[in-house]
């Protein structure tokens, strides 16, 4: 049997897919028409060649994705200064905005160390937790952070829930690949023990935060029970995000982003993650 026949077959046996979807391609191309939205979606396997781009170098709007691209940005200037985690940032006023479940009982002038901001950050989505390492590290800097790690459509411009950020949501964007070739760069730095986007120590850290993220609704819910899952979730008005290491510790970890815009339903949205995350998942781990 060839090897698209195999995964065909694979997923048709796997995956609850209509008539005619044949391969990978097929599956993500139907979960993208479901959606009511446009759908960007990129995988690569750590253990074999393999690899899936689907409207990948489409830009879409990142909404909190766009946070692992901040943590990079952290832990590579934590290799420069390991006593960067323990610093004490000071709050400031106009950090402060909704969808802080952390950080909403702290007031400006208020002492926090990057440790805590970083876990806020990404294991749940703190937004004035992001604003305030915004402002520590600058836009330029960490924009440097992405030129350095190939992230050429990748841009971020406004601090987040910004109101010029909420309506024009051009300012902060990425896409499936960039997403994607960031995570595969931290993963192969803690999977292969050499250093890439930050040290190899630095990007163990890194995948250890992202374990710990709370959204668990979307790629996740795609995969079966049980399965390690490093990622980061990100939603706004007509998006929905999520970005993944599937099994980062284990013997064929692999990386998938899946992004969406101009949804009509976010529930259609997430569903249709869930079933690019189920296909994928299926596609790589038999062929």
């Amino acid at each position: 049997m060839n090897r698209g026949a195999f995964i065909g077959s694979a997923l048709a046996a796997a995956v609850p897919i209509p008539a005619g979807a044949a391969d990978l391609r097929s599956e993500v191309v139907s979960a993208a028409e479901y959606s009511t939205g446009v759908v960007g979606a990129y995988a690569r396997s750590l253990g074999h060649s393999g690899s899936f781009s689907y409207n990948a170098d489409e830009r879409f709007p990142s909404a909190s994705v766009i946070k692992v691209l901040i943590m990079t940005c952290v832990f590579e200037a934590y290799d420069r200064d390991p006593e960067l985690l323990a610093h004490k940032v000071k709050l400031e006023l106009s950090d402060f905005v909704g969808g802080s479940d952390i950080l909403q009982n702290y007031n400006p002038g208020d002492l926090v160390s990057v440790s805590l901001l970083v876990h806020a950050m990404i294991e749940q989505s703190d937004n004035t937790a992001s604003n305030a390492l915004i402002t520590m590290l600058g836009f330029e800097r960490i924009a440097a952070t992405a030129r350095r790690a190939g992230l050429h459509r990748t841009q971020l411009k406004r601090h987040f829930m910004d109101f010029a950020a909420i309506v024009h949501h051009s300012n902060n964007l990425t896409t499936a690949h960039d997403m994607g070739s960031l995570l595969y760069q931290i993963e192969r730095g803690a999977h292969e023990g050499v250093p890439t986007v930050a040290s190899p120590a630095s990007c163990r850290k890194m995948i250890d935060i992202m374990l710990h993220q709370e959204d668990r609704d979307k790629i996740v819910r795609g995969l079966p029970r049980g399965v390690p899952v490093a990622n980061k979730t990100g939603e706004i008005d007509g998006v929905r995000n999520d970005v993944a290491i599937v099994d980062p510790y284990g013997e064929a970890p692999y990386v998938l982003a899946v992004l969406t815009k101009d949804l009509n339903d976010f529930s259609n949205g997430v569903i249709a993650i869930r079933r690019i995350a189920k296909a994928v998942d299926v596609a790589f781990r038999t062929g």
